[in-house]
């Protein structure tokens, strides 16, 4: 089946939003003394997840490439040049075709990820918070009447976010939790301290020796999880004990491990995707509303 429905479907006024977005989020990081860098679309090691997806890789002179699923390890390791950045980064996740009637997935999409050295989970959720803040606020100046004719419900979220606890929502309303929440929610809301189990090996582990030093960013009215990040494993022997953990392949990620015993900084960080955050601020009801020549899993589109 091939695709091409998408462009139509896309507002000339989204992608104004978009673009102003983009401009607006970068903006806010350079004044917060961040640089840009340029993405990486293809490495020799990248994100494991911690659900599968079909594999995305090329055959090169006898060795493979994989397609970047996240710049996680890129981030940690760019600190060592420079302390505080952040990429526009194409991820390229192959997803299967169950999640194409969720409106929250792409097998292509673009995520700000930016990472800090010797920061902490509060220090992100902090930038976080005051970076939708100040790019809403650029959205209302330029778009407001605009932005409320397609979405009656857009604000300026208000800050603190509210803090939530993986386990306490758990035991109240059992695994679909984080849908229950988003849908009664009417601001952004922190998910923190999710278990070992259900994230990858790189977020650091917590004192207690079951959570992670960790948190996603939730949307409300239903439109559900923004962002994942928080503080990162970066001794060598943790990472290899958590990889161990998660069964995770050491031989994929010796670039990275190499690199993990010359000594890499502590750090936090977190990636937030755009399309999601478009679908929601434009009351959308698929990613693929929020770009051009979108692709959905399980269809071939240009």
């Amino acid at each position: 089946m091939i695709d091409v429905e998408g462009k139509g479907k896309v507002k000339k006024e989204v992608l104004a939003i978009s673009s102003e977005l983009i401009f607006s989020m970068g903006q806010f990081l350079r004044r917060e003394g961040f640089i840009e860098l340029l993405p990486v679309v293809i490495s020799s090691i990248t994100d494991p997840l911690d659900h599968s997806v079909f594999d995305a890789s090329i055959e090169y002179y006898g060795g493979k490439y994989s397609l970047t699923k996240s710049m996680i390890f890129h981030k940690q390791l760019a600190l060592s040049v420079y302390p505080r950045i952040f990429i526009f980064s194409p991820n390229i996740r192959f997803e299967e075709q169950s999640r194409a009637s969720t409106g929250k997935h792409l097998i292509e999409f673009t995520q700000l990820d930016l990472e800090v050295m010797d920061a902490k989970r509060e220090d992100i959720l902090e930038l976080i918070e005051k970076m939708i803040v100040d790019a809403f606020g650029n959205l209302d100046e330029k778009f407001g009447k605009v932005l409320r004719a397609m979405n009656s419900k857009f604000s300026i979220p208000e800050t603190p976010f509210k803090r939530v606890k993986y386990l306490d929502a758990y035991r109240m309303y059992g695994s679909d939790f984080d849908s229950i929440l988003s849908r009664k929610a009417t601001q952004p809301f922190w998910l923190i301290d999710i278990p070992i189990e259900e994230r990858e090996f790189y977020d650091k582990l917590s004192g207690n020796g079951r959570t992670l030093i960790d948190m996603d960013l939730i949307y409300p009215y239903g439109f559900g999880e923004a962002l994942s990040g928080g503080e990162r494993e970066y001794e060598y022997d943790k990472i290899i004990s958590r990889m161990k953990f998660k069964e995770n392949d050491e031989n994929s990620l010796k670039w990275y491990l190499d690199e993990v015993k010359k000594g890499i900084p502590p750090s936090a960080g977190c990636g937030i995707g755009i399309e999601r955050l478009i679908r929601f601020i434009c009351n959308l009801e698929s990613v693929s509303e929020a770009r051009l020549f979108a692709k959905l899993p399980g269809t071939l589109s240009i």
